[in-house]
């Protein structure tokens, strides 16, 4: 039992209410299969396999690869941490509606607090602000896409993603100074 219980809003309730009502198995499958680019392991692999092709093949790239591999091992980190101690039920497990339209079932029952999702896709979104316009607006467009896919399964409430998404830049932002930082070169550290 976590040490703290979480309960959704009335505008997440409301929220929820209506996708259980208005939603249909091919949204509901549609939204399940985009959720999955925003799913931990897959966000590991790619920053993983990207860090290692970094120190092979591009070296001027390696700053970057090194943050985007500690962001994305803190933010696979952190939603498990955070669950074990918030308890919050899903919206998927109080709807018999919702199931009827397609809805399915998310994960652990009592692990709606924070959206491991969002806070993975919170971190990209901030970390795009390292690239150039028209990056930028791409990455931070679909991570907030991906994130509300979420919302649209009911595997969390409409808080849920957004705390996760706002974690997730918080992360990104704090490990930043330690992986980005510039240092000075070889050469200015050895005194004549």
């Amino acid at each position: 039992m976590a040490l703290v219980k979480v309960k959704p809003t009335r505008i997440d309730q409301a929220i929820a209410s209506e996708i259980a009502r208005d939603t249909n198995s091919g949204i509901e499958q549609a939204a399940q299969t985009l959720t999955w680019a925003a799913d931990e392991h897959v966000l590991l692999a790619l920053a993983a396999a990207g860090w290692l092709y970094a120190q092979i093949r591009r070296p001027e790239a390696r700053p970057a690869a090194n943050h985007v591999l500690a962001v994305s091992l803190a933010t696979a980190v952190l939603p498990h941490l955070l669950k074990s101690l918030f308890d919050q039920i899903r919206p998927d497990r109080l709807t018999l509606l919702g199931h009827a339209h397609g809805v399915p079932i998310s994960g652990r029952s009592r692990d709606a607090f924070p959206s491991g999702h969002a806070l993975h896709m919170g971190a990209l979104a901030s970390a795009a602000g390292l690239l150039s316009s028209v990056p930028r607006r791409l990455v931070r467009s679909t991570a907030v896409a991906l994130s509300l896919t979420r919302v649209v399964v009911l595997a969390h409430w409409t808080s849920d993603v957004v705390a996760g998404f706002a974690l997730g830049v918080i992360v990104e932002r704090l490990l930043r100074p330690f992986t980005l930082a510039k240092r000075p070169p070889r050469a200015s550290w050895i005194r004549p």
